[in-house]
């Protein structure tokens, strides 16, 4: 990947007309080449804006976070796969110009999934809800128990190395997304790092933890994956030694 890395980014998107022409507009282009906006069902101008800001944009019939992601990577997978796959929110959020310093431990040859944690850099103040911390913090402590790796965040905005992605055969169509990839790499032996990404107000309201419902189906998806992972890599041991 030293000559010149084929770096391409996925945004998972639903109804964001407003964020999307931001995020468009900050990422870095070089290094960045090609944009592709997996759209969830938007009703409003997602869409057209995606396309006026240069991006491919893959239609993701099934509502679900995850859903939006696996759209996304099968359209790459058919297109000239690239070396270094980035995902980053399309709620303007995250600080996509931020995007070399999350890559360059893959670029380095120091990691193969590379998670930017918020609550290692700076945020605005009330850019994290208090749910959003509360089970972030909750899901770490899990994974730490159950993993015995640290981490301090299940962040959008992360990188990961197009074979090292493809090894984890990500599945999960919703709020599981984040945390499969993150135990998966566990289980894979994967190097995972976590590097300070900055972290503002979202534009709009969030369709999880902008709602009691939302953060409540969110918190349950997230802790189910964590643990039921946890479970097949205790049947899997079991059957080892079985063997």
């Amino acid at each position: 990947m030293s000559n010149g890395p084929r770096i391409d980014v996925v945004i998972p998107a639903l109804n964001e007309e407003a964020s999307l022409p931001f995020v468009l507009a900050d990422l870095p282009r070089p290094p960045v080449r090609r944009v592709v906006v997996a759209d969830n069902g938007s009703r409003d101008g997602t869409v057209r804006a995606a396309h006026e800001g240069g991006a491919v944009v893959v239609p993701a019939e099934r509502r679900g976070y995850g859903s939006a992601c696996l759209a996304a990577l099968d359209w790459l997978r058919r297109n000239d796969p690239p070396d270094v796959v980035v995902f980053v929110d399309a709620d303007y959020s995250d600080h996509p110009e931020e995007l070399p310093r999350l890559v360059a431990p893959l670029l380095g040859g120091e990691a193969d999934l590379v998670i930017g944690s918020r609550l290692l850099g700076d945020r605005e103040p009330g850019a994290l809800l208090p749910q959003a911390r509360a089970g972030n913090l909750v899901a770490c402590l899990l994974i730490r128990l159950l993993y015995g790796h640290r981490y301090t965040d299940l962040g959008p905005f992360r990188a990961a190395r197009w074979e090292a992605l493809e090894r984890l055969e990500m599945a999960d169509p919703d709020f599981g997304w984040t945390a499969e990839m993150q135990v998966k790499a566990l289980r894979r032996g994967l190097r995972v790092v976590e590097v300070p990404v900055s972290y503002r107000r979202r534009v709009g309201v969030s369709k999880i933890t902008g709602t009691v419902s939302g953060t409540l189906r969110a918190g349950y998806k997230i802790l189910w994956t964590v643990l039921r992972h946890s479970l097949g890599r205790s049947q899997e041991g079991r059957g080892d030694e079985r063997g």
